[in-house]
């Protein structure tokens, strides 16, 4: 088994999906492409498509399932999600976030996507400031519970499927559909735990174990939802940095294949990017507006 190959058994055809005619078809056409001076005027653009996002998602049905990452990408966004004036104007009792991938660590490990949002979006264990988000509207993988139970982290992967079943509606094609979805660009071109030539890239099952990756750290187990489910809902990819610029050259160039650059999948009419200049400056000219 190599380190891209997933190593999750079948899932029931209840959490898996089937190709859909009426969904967006990935690796077509352009993205809206916004390229912005430098990461905070990133990160106010994203806060604000989000913010938009989640009122309208609220207006509409009641309800906004906000599907976010980790890392470095959603900090500087979270920061100004949990202040004023966006802060204020969030229904943040009727918004549900979720995850489209961790590292299989316990929630308040370094290493966890959540703990990003622990301690930016909510302020930190004793604070007095952050977005008044219900604890039960936060829908981490179930790490913690794995961990104690002694599950590995395809079980994991496993049960957040059924609580995407519970909780996210479900469009054509049977996939769990987000109201926005916020992705960042792996330095290899992966998105969420989709790396290069990964056989995820043909799968159907909602979500999926991934073994620790050896060409890219950190170099821990993973989940990841199916990267189909980025077709079934609007996605909003944010990345920056120099060291993003190769990567987006390639993705952003002639040749289409998702294998080699899996976040090309969001290189699709319908989704949005928003890149600063340094990561922007191999993308050809003429894309860029």
């Amino acid at each position: 088994m190599t380190d891209q190959e997933p190593d999750f058994a079948p899932a029931p055809d209840a959490l898996s999906g089937i190709s859909a005619a009426s969904l967006p078809t990935p690796n077509k056409g352009e993205p809206e492409l916004v390229v912005v001076p430098d990461v905070e005027a990133g990160a106010g653009e994203a806060a604000e498509r989000i913010a938009a996002a989640l009122i309208a998602a609220v207006e509409r049905r009641g309800r906004a399932d906000f599907c976010t990452t980790g890392g470095s990408t959603p900090i500087p966004i979270y920061l100004l999600l949990a202040h004023a004036p966006l802060v204020d104007t969030i229904p943040w009792s009727a918004v549900h976030v979720w995850w489209g991938d961790d590292r299989f660590v316990p929630r308040g490990h370094p290493e966890s996507n959540v703990t990003s949002l622990d301690d930016v979006l909510l302020g930190g264990a004793g604070s007095t400031g952050g977005a008044p988000l219900p604890s039960s509207n936060i829908h981490p993988f179930p790490t913690d519970r794995a961990l104690a139970e002694l599950h590995d982290h395809r079980w994991c992967a496993a049960r957040y499927a059924e609580e995407l079943c519970a909780g996210v509606p479900i469009v054509e094609g049977n996939w769990p559909a987000f109201d926005m979805i916020l992705v960042g660009v792996g330095d290899d071109g992966h998105v969420l735990s989709v790396f290069p030539e990964s056989p995820a890239l043909d799968g159907m099952a909602w979500t999926m174990g991934v073994p620790a990756p050896t060409h890219i750290g950190p170099h821990l187990p993973r989940m990841t939802v199916n990267p189909r489910l980025l077709e079934a809902a609007p996605v909003l990819v944010v990345t920056s940095g120099a060291s993003k610029a190769e990567a987006l050259g390639h993705v952003f160039g002639e040749t289409r294949d998702d294998r080699r650059w899996p976040v090309q999948r969001t290189r699709r009419t319908g989704a949005i990017w928003i890149v600063d200049e340094a990561a922007a400056s191999r993308i050809p000219p003429g894309l860029r507006g």
